[in-house]
Order: C-alpha cells, then structure tokens, then sequence
C-alpha cells in the first residue's frame, strides 16, 4: 500500500502554537489538545480533506471532496500504537475510522490525495509531550488487532521458519484460499491474479490477461507438442492457455482452493489430454526435461536468500536449451531491505520480499542462466489493479456477503494503494526471459537472431 510522505522535522514553529498560548506569550503546552488539533500538528496545518472525530473536533476544508471520520477511542489506540499505514488500516478494517467521497472497494482517489499533498511532520519534543499527554496513557498501551492480521514475522515461527515449506504454505493459504467466489468476482473470467498486458488503452481487463498469456506463450517459443511447467500456477490460466495450443502443461500450486477450481476448469474445456494442476510445492516436483518454465508472479513468495536454489532447481527441470520466463514484482533498485512491512505484511502478502530486477537477473545469471531479454510492465499493473478495483465496486454486496466487510475492506485498500505506487514507481515488474545453456554453453542453435515475439 502506499503510504504517506514522509515525516519532516518542522522549523517553521506552527505547530508549537496549536495548543494557544499563555500571558506571556509562550506555547501553552498545558492545554489538552482535540484530537483535530494533533492531527493538524502533525500535517503541519494542511488537510487535503476533511476529517472529524468522536471528541467533536474537526480540521481541514469543511468542502473537501474527501473525508476521514475517527469514530472511537479504539480507534486512536490503534493509531498511536502502530507505526506508519498499519495504525491507519487497523483502525480502518475494524470500522474504527470511516472513510467519505470514494467507496471502499475503490480508494484509490483519496489515497492519492493523501500521497500528493499531505506531508508529516514531527514536533519539538516538548509539543511531542503535550500529544502525548492529551492522547492519554490509556490510548498508548496495544492493544489486539483486527482476527485478519497474522502476526508479525517473529511470532510466525510456530508455523515453521521463513519460506520453509510449511511456512510458504500458511502464507499462501492466507492470501489465496479467501474464495474462489471472491476471487471470480475481483479478477473476472481469466481467473488470473498477476499483471496483465494491455495491448491499447482502450482494452479490457480480459482482453489484457489473454494477451499476458500470449506474450508469455510467445517469449517461451512454445509449440504443439513441447512440455510447460508453470510453477506457482495459480488457477490455471497460463497451464490452460498453453493446452489449447497443443503444449503439454503442468503446473503446480500450494493453494487448495486454487487446484480444485484449476482442475474443474481444465475437465470443463475439454483439456485432461494435455494439461494438469498439481496442489503441492514446487520443490518436490520429480519430473524434468520441459522445454520451457514459466513462474508468473512465484518469485516474490520465495526469499531474497532462496533466488539461488529457486534457479538452480527450476533449471535443474529445463532441458539444455530451454527457456524460462519469470514475471514478478520488483522494487526500482537493488539495495532497498526486500522485506515487506506494515499493512502489506500482516494483512495481505505473510513473508512476501520484493527486490531489484537487477539481483533477479544476477542471481539467474549466477547459477548458470543465459538471461536473453528483460522488460518492465509497470504501466501495465497499475492498469490491472484499476480494473480488479472496478470489479471489486460492482459486485461489492456480493463480495461483503462472500468474506465479511472487512476482509473486503482489506483488498480495496491493498489494490488501490498497490495501484499507487505502480504508478508512481515505488515497484515494477518485470519479465526475464533466459535460456538453460546446452553442454557447449549456449542456447538453442535455431534461436533467433533478435525477439521474435510481437510486443
């Protein structure tokens, strides 16, 4: 989710005299300030919208198109006790803090309206206090959050160590055994939960997923008769796209739910001949001698530390000369902490780790890859991630009914934040196309001299 600008240490002064003043002029730091009051002090004195609380108070223009209402004190406790955009979603999804001008299944308006104009800034010390003291200690000790969030990482162990496989299984299961039926109603008949590519502005959702789909069936030079393993397959999308054109498709996925709509799908077309879902972990896969791999949108679930095993094992399955095509997000360089942190974290990727392209590549490359092509669809995400947010709105009875209000809140918030900063590129994705060299070092004799796909 994006988030806020970052704090400022403020040196206009502004804020010491939120709390008025005594005879002499100095900041009257006694004065319990409305929670209206804080608020304003932190934002330095500017509100993009307007926001009112249970205490009475309000702040920022009364004709804002935006609105943010803290309804109770649970509220300011989960506030004051969380730091960045987790205070704020725990409030949100326990219905503790209303939002007002956008519907929940779509934000996205008032989040960039928020990311634009408001900036944080952090108060002398002795103003600090006075927050402190008007917030009240009550307000200061944690208290349980939301039953959506998971726990933080350091008490996940129970469920094994990270990207262990039963830890990787727990993580997949919160995020994508929610409901096939939430699941349909969000990503339409593609049924595919990774970013599309979008051939003109004027194309549909699935028209976009279809063309991913072609892109990637291109990039992998597939043809009737060649063997796909798609690791991490999601419901089947790209293992069903490729059975339609005589490829033999296997792919492999740790979700249940997943695998049996997959498996309903692929017996409903027609498609057992050729194509199969596995519920498993890639990991144990036996088989080996496919022509072509594809991992679309695996990567950020495997660990920084794992990249090296994770291309090991999947070109320990290619044949010499076959192709691998990885699709993943990515953050902009290589030396931010690729752990992710706050609201994303608990409430919607457990153990999820982003990276630059750049460490994808070398550590593709490190085992013994030959990487022939790499692309960013970054426009394209931010695309898709509007469009699951429209789904969303139109069937949003539908989906409160399906998983309960707040989980619903959940993913209007975590696409329209995600499509934030896809926008703005805090993170990317992109596609690598490699090649597993032969026992002379290089491809594919017949590879062509230049791409050979059409964009």
């Amino acid at each position: 989710m994006t988030t806020i600008k970052g704090q400022r240490p403020d040196t206009t002064g502004g804020p010491e005299k939120a709390g008025g003043a005594d005879a002499a002029g100095h900041p009257d730091t006694a004065h319990k300030l409305t929670l209206a009051e804080i608020l304003e002090i932190f934002a330095g004195g500017r509100l993009p919208l307007h926001f009112t609380a249970y205490d009475g108070s309000s702040a920022g223009p009364a004709d804002a198109p935006f609105g943010i209402e803290l309804k109770t004190p649970r509220g300011t406790t989960y506030l004051a006790t969380a730091r960045g955009d987790l205070g704020l979603a725990r409030a949100y999804i326990a219905g503790d803090l209303e939002i007002h001008g956008v519907h929940p299944g779509d934000p996205y308006e008032l989040l960039k309206a928020l990311a634009d104009e408001l900036v944080f800034r952090m108060p002398s010390p002795r103003v600090m206090a006075q927050v402190f003291r008007s917030v009240g200690v009550e307000h200061l000790r944690p208290i349980a959050p939301p039953p959506q969030e998971v726990p933080p990482r350091w008490r996940r162990v129970a469920e094994g160590l990270r990207h262990s496989k039963s830890r990787d299984a727990e993580a997949i299961h919160h995020h994508y055994d929610v409901s096939n039926t939430f699941y349909e109603w969000v990503l339409g008949p593609t049924m595919t939960y990774t970013c599309a590519c979008y051939p003109n502005a004027d194309a549909t959702l699935d028209e976009a997923q279809e063309n991913k789909y072609r892109l990637v069936f291109e990039k992998l030079r597939l043809k009737p008769g060649d063997r796909l393993l798609d690791v991490g397959c999601g419901w089947g999308g790209m293992v069903r796209y490729a059975a339609r054109r005589g490829v033999r498709a296997l792919g492999v996925t740790l979700s249940e739910e997943q695998t049996s709509w997959a498996q309903r799908a692929i017996a409903e077309e027609g498609l057992a001949d050729l194509a199969e879902v596995r519920f498993g972990d890639y990991r144990d896969l036996p088989e080996g001698g496919f022509d072509a791999v594809s991992s679309i949108g695996l990567l950020e679930h495997i660990g920084v530390r794992n990249y090296a095993s994770y291309f090991r094992f999947l070109q320990s399955r290619l044949r010499p000369g076959g192709l691998l095509l990885n699709h993943c997000i990515t953050r902009p360089d290589n030396t931010s902490r690729p752990s992710t942190r706050g609201f994303i974290d608990r409430y919607v990727f457990p153990d999820g780790e982003l990276t630059g392209s750049g460490r994808i590549i070398t550590e593709a490359q490190d085992v013994g890859f030959e990487v022939l092509h790499e692309e960013n669809l970054r426009p394209h995400y931010a695309l898709t991630l509007r469009d699951w947010c429209a789904n969303l709105v139109a069937h949003w009875d539908e989906a409160v009914a399906e998983v309960g209000l707040p989980t619903a809140k959940v993913w209007g918030l975590y696409m329209a934040g995600s499509r934030l900063a896809f926008e703005s590129g805090g993170i990317q994705l992109h596609q690598v196309l490699a090649v597993r060299p032969d026992e002379r070092g290089g491809g594919d004799d017949d590879l062509p001299l230049r791409p050979w796909w059409t964009p």
